[in-house]
């Protein structure tokens, strides 16, 4: 398993002070977020929301390592992932309100967020497939968590990914718990990276709470992808809070004893530790871009509230070329 936190110093990590501090403050920053959207869901202003804490490091390490035209294809709980490529904080809100995702002004190679577990997957081998038949330079970063593995789109998109030899990396974001079943209720395999055997491709495993070396990890894992290497990266980290806030993991998570330290751990605070003793930041850094996020985050509720409420027809727009006559009266009847 790649590491670097827990066993080089900050000047033998492969990565220079500048990128180090934007990873922390990516970091910060989606955690502040997640803080925020929950409030908002238990107020009732936004629907269900998956919390992510714990899996900060995962998913800013993977995003600082894709290229402006490589795709992403998400799931529910890659919002940190997402505000590091560069989609608005206002995107994910508005989505959790219930407002189309693919309705963003942004223009980035990034699939709409994947609800049902797994579907994302056979999407995903076929954009690489696509991309390898067009000739085009990209690559394909698929995410999910590792209760996807137990999915026959799982077996379909890693066999088809592999056959064709599709560039496209595979991250299992494995954070112990599908849901309320621990892992080894998922599978008997020793690890997740090891499936990938089966399908003829490359399986990595990595400490899932280093964002440096996710980052170098899903850096090594696109290259080998570009070259007619399909891969399958298990990001080892751990879900602190509930699968969702409809959850209640009270309920069957009460020892995670038989967990090393560095899974269980704050992965903002280990990465603070680290760059606080190698003098890359100092004390304000974490409370500065708490700062820049709030009010970030507080611009952007403002605008969706400013904004005028669309109507349900307005639903069908993207779905059909032209309004069915009943459709239009609908909306004519609504509109009087």
């Amino acid at each position: 398993m790649h590491r670097i936190i827990a066993e080089k110093s900050f000047e033998s990590a492969p990565v220079n002070a500048e990128r180090a501090r934007w990873l922390l403050e990516q970091m910060v920053r989606a955690r502040t977020f997640d803080e925020r959207a929950i409030a908002l869901q238990r107020r009732g202003w936004i629907s269900g929301y998956p919390p992510y804490r714990g899996q900060e490091a995962s998913q800013i390490g993977t995003a600082s390592a894709l290229t402006d035209s490589d795709w992403l294809v998400p799931t529910y709980r890659a919002n940190a992932m997402q505000f590091a490529r560069g989609v608005p904080f206002e995107d994910i809100l508005r989505f959790r309100r219930g407002h189309p995702e693919f309705d963003s002004a942004h223009e980035l190679p990034i699939l709409p967020q994947a609800v049902p577990i797994a579907t994302q997957l056979p999407h995903a081998a076929g954009i690489g497939m696509a991309i390898d038949y067009a000739g085009d330079d990209a690559r394909v970063l698929c995410y999910f968590g590792d209760g996807a593995t137990s999915e026959g789109d799982f077996h379909e998109a890693l066999n088809f990914a592999g056959v064709f030899e599709a560039p496209v990396v595979f991250l299992c974001e494995n954070n112990h718990w599908a849901i309320s079943l621990p892992r080894d209720r998922q599978t008997r395999a020793q690890t997740i990276a090891q499936k990938a055997t089966a399908y003829g491709i490359a399986g990595m495993r990595v400490d899932g709470n280093d964002p440096i070396a996710v980052a170098d990890t899903v850096e090594t894992a696109l290259e080998r992808a570009e070259s007619d290497e399909p891969v399958l990266v298990e990001s080892l980290t751990y879900r602190q809070g509930p699968h969702s806030t409809s959850d209640d993991p009270d309920r069957y998570r009460d020892d995670e004893s038989d967990l090393p330290d560095w899974r269980t751990a704050d992965p903002i605070e280990r990465f603070t530790d680290y760059l606080m003793d190698a003098g890359v930041i100092d004390d304000a850094f974490d409370e500065s871009v708490r700062a820049e996020a709030r009010s970030e985050i507080d611009d952007a509720v403002d605008r969706i509230k400013s904004a005028e409420d669309g109507t349900a027809e307005e639903l069908f727009d993207p779905v059909y070329e032209k309004l069915t006559p009943r459709l239009r009266r609908q909306r004519a009847s609504h509109r009087t």
